[in-house]
């Protein structure tokens, strides 16, 4: 596999108990700033309306904002509940963003996690997945072809549709699916041959969650004549780390209780569904399930070689899912370590560097000892010249 990309997959998750949400949009631009300047690869933001603690209602709004303050760093929706909008305007704003970040943009999309969302306008959970599916198919020709497009559905009526720009990006952006437990991101995927964000499919269990989307994706593509590319497989999951696992553990008694309650009792959201009643518990759920990593950067390689070979094939990015669970300067530190001593080990940066000592090492003995005979000689001749001088 090429060199394997990594960023963060952000919601994001405040507790509202105590917040100031203005203060925590803050919190989350200054993550992506720093990702920035460490060299993280994406950033992709949520989508949601309910619930008080995924705070970004608009994540085509929270890009816009994050790319004027940030450099080099791809941004995405992720993800964008497709259902809940006309698919001719997403695919005008995204071309939009496309454009105005000049090809850092990336559109994912999803049915909606939150049900209390979808119940705010009237749709109903068994509509969303089949939605997804009928919406992704109108956006991609939006998207990618010059035909006006006409749809009727119960949620909007498209008349020789058209969108008035072509991406910036040629042929288009990067476009994405999530998929946590059922084959329906899969399906989509693999039927447009796009992208594919595996959410909470590295957990461990009796069903082989990451072998079952990508079988999924390579059967439909074969079916509908398109191609996939692991490179484009992204794998999602949460991570702390710090220089010792105590000091990790330590850690998240911060925050990390929080985010299993939210996960746990007001989030209606079965598919993702973290276990553990105490701390002891979920830090030992975190760290078995296979979902993540609480630990130290080894822990962390150790978890992506493990991921790697679950894969069977290979993934092409990792993409930690942002939480609260330790301090703001813990969780700074989370991000240093990894992209010092995580992200080296994955894409090759390193590598010129360890075989150039290496060679210096090899040769040491060699050639000190000739640079030392030269520096020698050089202050001999030096000083036979002096005395040459001083005699005549």
């Amino acid at each position: 596999m090429d060199r394997m990309r990594f960023g963060i997959f952000m919601a994001p998750f405040h507790p509202p108990a105590g917040q100031n949400p203005t203060a925590a949009y803050d919190r989350d631009l200054e993550i992506i700033q720093l990702m920035d300047r460490l060299g993280y690869d994406e950033a992709w933001i949520g989508e949601h309306h309910s619930c008080g603690s995924e705070i970004i209602a608009s994540p085509e709004i929270y890009i816009a904002h994050a790319a004027a303050q940030t450099r080099h760093i791809k941004l995405g929706t992720g993800v964008l509940s497709l259902p809940y909008h006309n698919p001719l305007w997403v695919a005008d704003r995204a071309i939009l963003l496309d454009h105005l970040t000049r090809g850092r943009f990336m559109l994912g999309l999803g049915p909606g996690a939150l049900p209390t969302d979808a119940a705010m306008i009237g749709i109903d959970p068994a509509e969303q997945r089949p939605a997804l599916e009928e919406d992704t198919d109108v956006l991609m020709q939006l998207l990618l072809s010059d035909e006006p497009v006409t749809k009727k559905t119960d949620r909007y009526n498209l008349v020789d549709a058209r969108c008035q720009l072509r991406p910036f990006t040629y042929p288009c952006f990067d476009v994405g699916i999530a998929a946590i437990a059922s084959p329906s991101g899969p399906r989509i995927a693999g039927k447009h041959g796009i992208s594919l964000l595996s959410i909470g499919a590295t957990m461990v269990g009796d069903l082989d969650l990451l072998a079952m989307h990508w079988d999924v994706m390579e059967e439909r593509a074969e079916q509908f004549g398109t191609s996939v590319d692991r490179r484009g497989w992204r794998l999602v999951g949460p991570m702390h780390i710090a220089e010792t696992k105590e000091q990790a553990l330590r850690d998240v008694e911060y925050g990390i209780e929080d985010w299993f309650d939210y996960l746990q009792h007001t989030a209606a959201a079965p598919q993702f569904h973290p276990e553990g009643d105490t701390l002891r518990e979920r830090v030992t759920w975190v760290n078995e399930s296979g979902i993540g990593v609480i630990g130290t950067p080894d822990d962390a390689v150790a978890k992506l070689e493990e991921l790697y070979k679950q894969s069977n094939g290979g993934f092409g990015s990792y993409l930690m899912m942002a939480h609260e669970w330790a301090r703001p300067e813990a969780i700074r530190r989370h991000y240093e370590l990894f992209a010092q001593h995580v992200m080296p080990r994955f894409q090759g940066s390193a590598d010129r560097l360890l075989s150039a000592e290496r060679y210096a090492q090899q040769r040491w003995e060699e050639l000190n000892t000739k640079q030392g005979e030269a520096l020698a000689a050089w202050t001999e001749k030096h000083a036979e010249e002096r005395a040459a001088r001083q005699q005549a």
